[in-house]
């Protein structure tokens, strides 16, 4: 049986100590490391030895008890969230280390809510009992109320309260309790279909550093999980990440969901192409040896697939991934030396990004620069290491700035035209307002007698293979349904790109007549401070204009979750940890856009004009044998189809 599991926690809970024990217990390495002697197995990266943190997603290889396992190592820091999730989304089983000393700490429930986002039956190792004032009882019921009653402790398998708990999930196994005939084959099996349905999350102790309770540890990881394959099904595989080697190869890595591939066979990628794989690997820490065969549950990784990104499905039912939950809600402009130039340095950053995507590094026109979506801080100081070490490419960052949005607030229509000799094609889109959260959604209403249906497919493609910019702020453009509403091409002069210019100039075109909206990012935060503190933070809370819930009072407690503008709460953590003398935790998460509320005030300082740059709303016509450009508010009077209103 093959199984992944990932290992989650706050930073410093010691996660990657846990993952060195069960890596050389199951004799995977031949010597447990630990992080602060920079020997950690899969901590490897000079980065993370430097820092003493994981920063990227390692997995490692074991074989245990007759079953195999590929272990993942995820990263504890809440700026490197986004790698942390896409290594969620290939987990069968999740391990949430919590430590005794500090109890559930801020990034603990943010962890937790992904959990449950994506499904991942889950099991918990209370950690540092070694710690004075730890209590591995408290802990649990710390843990209980603030993440789920269906936590139960246990000192082991064979735990009474344990298999009281078992029984009360279970009718038949509570019958056979009560009776005296309760084997411990029945409770194992009752408990691994209760974990794997996520109504039961079983805790043990141990202290990590010191190797106690992890033997006890493995041994209930391997009875409680259990995960069924099929190799037979048609190849699907879903990527998580993306890497590349010292020699500048890329690397793909993905979990196979069902059936088997061999190198060199083909599969289909997200967008209809295909491609064919190269050398299969099975990764273990920072080496690896081929594979002849990746089968349903391995992890695998395969040099190329430039089509592939993380996230993707690719082979059966190939689709692209969908949008993380943990987003960046700010982005900074990448400062470099003037004798580097532009397209290096953007060329340098765009590698990164295929590692990291939600990083959407872009070259910005209008400030003649490049600027990059971040998390935080120190995503910024990695990657302006990354930069340096791998690339030798010295950068530096200007100050980060809230990412706004753009939508629109009722139907507008947009025509983009274009011919220039020897090239034509006009496109008509309307933009609807989309549901909150939506994105950019594509439509066609336009029948196949007008336009054949390999224009339309390709002017879809062009609606979707770049971001494109509103005209309030230069902000991105989401929230909106695109209508293809008619276009006309030409016999023997229109050729792809045209309809590319054509789809460009449609789409800016409508948002010139459009009642434009800015968009603000809203945040997700819960807290967790001394009582004393309460009448501070309630009014920090009415400053930063939060709408919070009622708060919960737990004796010299209390908690408060609610959610406010990012612009407001951005700096708000720092403030609050002097608030609290550094007793209190937070945890701050996007959630949401909504309308800005000083829309005004952020449109007047952005100054952008929506005529510059390198999204024309005009359109090309062609006269007596040449091209002339016609200005955005008279292309309706030129355009060759009539609008419809």
């Amino acid at each position: 049986m093959k199984k992944t599991i990932g290992i989650l926690a706050h930073v410093d809970a010691g996660k990657t100590t846990l993952s060195e024990q069960i890596l050389y217990r199951a004799r995977a390495i031949r010597q447990a490391g630990r992080v602060d002697h920079g020997d950690a197995f899969l901590d490897s990266d000079p980065l993370e030895k430097e820092r003493g943190i994981t920063i990227f997603s390692d997995q490692a290889f074991f074989e245990y008890g007759g079953d195999e396992y590929y272990w993942i190592d995820t990263p504890g820091h809440v700026d490197f969230s986004p790698e942390m999730e896409r290594a969620i989304s290939v987990m069968d089983y999740a391990v949430v280390v919590v430590s005794a000393a500090e109890g559930v700490q801020s990034h603990t429930l943010a962890i937790w809510r992904l959990l449950e986002e994506y499904h991942v039956p889950t099991l918990l190792f209370v950690n540092k009992l070694d710690r004075a004032g730890a209590d591995f009882d408290r802990t649990v019921a710390e843990m209980k109320k603030r993440l789920s009653i269906d936590i139960v402790g246990a000192g082991s398998l064979t735990d009474p309260s344990l298999w009281e708990e078992a029984a009360g999930r279970d009718e038949e196994l509570l019958e056979m309790y009560l009776s005296g005939q309760c084997g411990e084959d029945a409770v194992l099996s009752a408990l691994r279909e209760q974990t794997a349905r996520r109504e039961i999350f079983c805790a043990f102790p141990g202290c990590a550093l010191r190797g106690e309770g992890v033997d006890e540890f493995l041994r209930a990881l391997h009875a409680l999980t259990r995960v069924d394959r099929d190799e037979t099904a048609p190849f699907s595989a879903r990527v998580y990440k993306i890497r590349h080697t010292d020699q500048g190869e890329r690397l793909c890595f993905f979990k196979v969901l069902s059936g088997c591939v061999c190198p060199r066979e083909e599969i289909a990628l997200p967008g209809g192409g295909r491609a064919k794989l190269g050398e299969l690997r099975r990764y273990h820490g920072a080496k690896f040896r081929p594979l002849a065969r990746a089968a349903a549950g391995d992890d695998a990784a395969c040099l190329g697939l430039d089509g592939a990104y993380p996230g993707d499905v690719i082979g059966d039912n190939a689709r692209a991934g969908r949008a993380l939950h943990t987003e960046p809600m700010m982005a900074a402009a990448v400062l470099t030396p003037p004798e580097v130039p532009l397209r290096e340095a953007l060329s340098v950053l765009k590698r990164l990004e295929d590692e990291e995507p939600t990083l959407k590094i872009e070259y910005d026109s209008r400030l003649k620069g490049i600027e990059a979506r971040v998390m935080g801080r120190v995503q910024l100081e990695v990657l302006r290491d990354l930069a340096e070490r791998r690339y030798h490419l010295p950068i530096q960052f200007g100050p980060m700035r809230v990412l706004y949005m753009e939508t629109v607030a009722s139907p507008v229509l947009g025509i983009g035209h274009y011919e220039p000799l020897r090239h034509y094609a006009e496109v008509h889109l309307r933009l609807r307002p989309g549901e909150r959260g939506s994105g950019i959604r594509f439509v066609s209403l336009c029948h196949v007698d007008d336009l054949s249906l390999n224009w339309q497919r390709l002017i879809e493609t062009h609606v979707f293979e770049k971001e494109h910019r509103g005209v309030l702020t230069g902000a991105p453009l989401t929230d909106v349904v695109v209508e293809l509403v008619s276009g006309r091409a030409h016999l023997k002069h229109t050729e792809g790109g045209d309809f590319r210019e054509a789809t460009y100039r449609a789409i800016r075109n409508a948002l010139m007549y459009a009642q434009s909206v800015l968009l603000e990012p809203v945040c997700r935060f819960t807290l967790r401070a001394p009582s004393e503190s309460f009448g501070r933070v309630m009014g920090d809370m009415a400053q930063r204009h939060a709408r919070t819930e009622p708060p919960e009072m737990d004796g010299d407690q209390f908690s408060l979750t609610g959610e406010a503008p990012f612009a407001r709460f951005a700096e708000y953590p720092a403030d609050f940890l002097a608030v609290t003398h550094g007793l209190g935790s937070i945890s701050v998460r996007f959630d949401h856009y909504e309308p800005c509320e000083n829309a005004a005030e952020v449109i007047e300082a952005a100054s952008y004009d929506p005529l510059a740059g390198d999204d024309p709303p005009h359109s090309v016509f062609c006269a007596h044998g040449g091209g002339y450009l016609v200005p955005w508010d008279q292309v309706r009077t030129h355009a060759h189809i009539e609008p419809e209103e």
